[in-house]
């Protein structure tokens, strides 16, 4: 895969989880990452593994459900090196439940960090990026985007959001030289599915191609490919990397 040394990559919610592996990834591409979330312990702990690892990075703590926290990691990521050149939205909220019993704030907060940070980030970030004629923003989604859950409505609706933005930034900034695109991982292992309880994340792994839940390594593979230059003809995609979880 083509090297990515020399650029600077801000990865929202990368603390753990997904987003660990793309930073961690990106990372022994060459980038120097910007690693982001709300507990500075564990993105200390990133960082650290990375330089130890031989890359670069950096923590900038975050809070993506509001406004004002969106605009200051903008800001902070950008002083970092000078310039963002790769952008992954990877932070996100995802519960589950009936619609009768989800509040106002909890539609509220689902959207403004699954939502309207993304957006927000992409208003601060994409214009900068076009006036030097190159960049790359990654928006990690969810299968559950394209299919209808009984209980996943909230979490669904927000990602299938990101997913026509994801359309319709590729449109609005790629004659500019920066390319949008977007990957959608099915079930996968991580300390948020742990979550779940025993057992349920691997219930999703029943009846699909793959048989079997996604690995955080994998996904991140896929951001990494849509990151580097080895995609320069990829506009716009949304690529499922979810074991068949949404054509089944």
């Amino acid at each position: 895969m083509t090297q990515l040394t020399g650029s600077t990559a801000l990865v929202t919610g990368s603390t753990s989880g997904i987003g660990r592996a793309i930073a961690e990834t990106l990372a022994r591409l060459g980038a120097h990452v910007i690693v982001s979330g709300r507990d500075s312990s564990r993105g200390d702990e990133v960082v650290s593994g990375i330089r130890a690892d031989g890359g670069k990075a950096d923590f900038v703590s975050a809070d993506l459900s509001h406004a004002a926290g969106v605009h200051s990691l903008a800001e902070q990521a950008t002083g970092v090196t000078g310039r963002v050149d790769v952008l992954v939205n990877n932070a996100g909220i995802y519960t589950f439940g009936p619609t009768a019993e989800a509040t106002e704030a909890d539609f509220d907060r689902m959207y403004n960090v699954n939502v309207k940070a993304p957006y927000l980030l992409v208003g601060e970030l994409a214009p900068l990026m076009a006036s030097r004629g190159t960049g790359a923003i990654v928006n990690v989604t969810t299968g559950a985007a394209v299919k209808g859950i009984p209980t996943g409505g909230l979490y669904g609706s927000s990602k299938a959001a990101l997913d026509l933005l994801t359309k319709a930034w590729a449109a609005e900034f790629g004659p500019s030289g920066v390319r949008v695109n977007g990957v959608s991982p099915g079930p996968t292992y991580t300390p948020g599915t742990e979550a779940m309880g025993e057992g349920a994340i691997d219930s999703f792994a029943t009846g699909i191609p793959a048989s079997r839940v996604g690995e955080p390594h994998e996904i991140a593979s896929a951001v990494a490919y849509l990151a580097s230059t080895d995609a320069s003809f990829v506009h716009g995609a949304v690529l499922a990397v979810d074991g068949g979880y949404a054509v089944v």
